[in-house]
């Protein structure tokens, strides 16, 4: 029977461990439902139409909101402790002619096409001296305001 018994468990901890290898995957921004980004037809599509199949974008153009619309999507994995990876991302840029309310354009981005840019993990240090802890606890120490007197005129500062 004892053998039985650590076979189970041997079984159940192995079923336990070959689940935690499985990725947590996670979609986020815009899904498609009815239609795709890609199913926008050029000079025949107009925004109202965009509006009806998509819905309303991600965001939109900082400099020409009013003619460059972004559909985005992203696609993350995560392994029990570790960082999520984007596995996919896929930018649909939709621009519509100055013109008119006609589609011009539409261009589909991946993460292939887009840069790793490296944050820069040094601090621009602030003007002035740096205080030690007792200097910050006790810096203001007295400093404090004299009580007020009946001499004092109201908006004057008194000498201290």
């Amino acid at each position: 029977m004892p053998r039985f018994t650590s076979l189970i468990i041997a079984a159940s901890l192995a079923a336990v461990a070959a689940g935690a290898c499985a990725p947590v995957v996670a979609t986020q921004g815009f899904q498609a439902v009815d239609a795709k980004p890609q199913d926008v037809e050029v000079g025949v599509d107009t925004r109202e139409t965009v509006l009806a199949k998509l819905g309303t974008p991600s965001t939109t153009s900082t400099f020409e909101s009013d003619n460059v619309w972004y559909y985005l999507t992203q696609t993350t994995q995560r392994y029990t402790y570790n960082k999520p990876q984007v596995s996919q991302r896929t930018v649909t840029e939709i621009t519509f002619a100055d013109s008119g309310d006609k589609v011009a354009n539409v261009r589909t981005l991946g993460l292939e096409d887009g840069r790793q840019i490296a944050m820069e993990r040094r601090e621009t240090p602030t003007r002035g001296r740096q205080l030690t802890i007792l200097e910050q606890l006790l810096g203001n120490v007295g400093r404090g305001q004299l009580p007020r007197t009946e001499d004092d005129v109201p908006g004057q500062r008194r000498p201290d």
